[in-house]
């Protein structure tokens, strides 16, 4: 168990509403178009309370950068979602290592599932503890400059790899890599504007951000979370 699976969560009952199209959500959405079973509900839902973030986060984004936006990728995700798309990630790992799923040992098995979970929550449908964006809490998101275009931030959102830790870029070695240090600028932008709105990034992924649930109250030390799952 993570340890920020562990706080108490006191439910504020914030409703789960959809994203206003004043905030920019990126379509295609990818777990759709695999088939994740979200039934009635919807990707780009998040918490009222979220959103009034966002919507402030949008704001401080373009007194720094005039004509950026956010874009949300991911949203809400039922518990069924999440596990459809740990399942997928974990056979994706199988493909990309070049691996036959019929040969690989437990061992190779609970290896490569560690490595998941590294950057997929446990789909754990116990309320004490739920899945992230299971709270509609948790969001997963980037940049957009002027022009519309979605920037580069040095890994796709979802890569399970070192290049997607938040501060993966900012290592000696790349301090005379422009592109590199372009990466880390607007990860840092990202976050800069994120945080100032209230929000927690993760750990491991420069794309998440949360307010109200169990990993922004272990990153903040708060004693309870105020987000459990919807």
């Amino acid at each position: 168990m993570k340890p920020h699976a562990k706080i108490t969560i006191a439910e504020n009952q914030d409703p789960l509403i959809p994203i206003p199209a004043s905030i920019h959500c990126l379509l295609p959405h990818p777990y759709l178009s695999l088939g994740a079973p979200y039934g009635k509900k919807s990707p780009f839902y998040l918490r009222s309370l979220i959103i009034e973030k966002l919507i402030e986060a949008n704001r401080i984004l373009s007194e720094l950068k005039p004509g950026y936006q956010i874009a949300v990728f991911d949203g809400y995700r039922p518990v069924v979602v999440q596990q459809f798309m740990v399942i997928h990630a974990f056979q994706d790992l199988i493909k990309a290592r070049e691996l036959d799923p019929l040969q690989i040992s437990n061992s190779e098995k609970e290896n490569l599932m560690q490595e998941v979970y590294q950057f997929w929550a446990i789909p754990s449908y116990d309320l004490a503890s739920p899945p992230p964006h299971s709270t509609g809490a948790a969001v997963d998101l980037t940049l957009i400059d002027q022009n519309g275009k979605e920037l580069n931030m040095g890994s796709a959102i979802d890569l399970i790899s070192p290049l997607s830790h938040p501060n993966y870029f900012e290592v000696p070695e790349f301090k005379d890599n422009l592109e590199a240090q372009k990466y880390n600028s607007d990860r840092q932008l990202l976050n800069q504007v994120m945080s100032t709105a209230g929000f927690q990034r993760h750990p491991n992924e420069w794309w998440h951000f949360s307010w109200g649930d169990q990993m922004w109250a272990w990153l903040t030390d708060s004693p309870i979370a105020l987000c459990g799952r919807v």
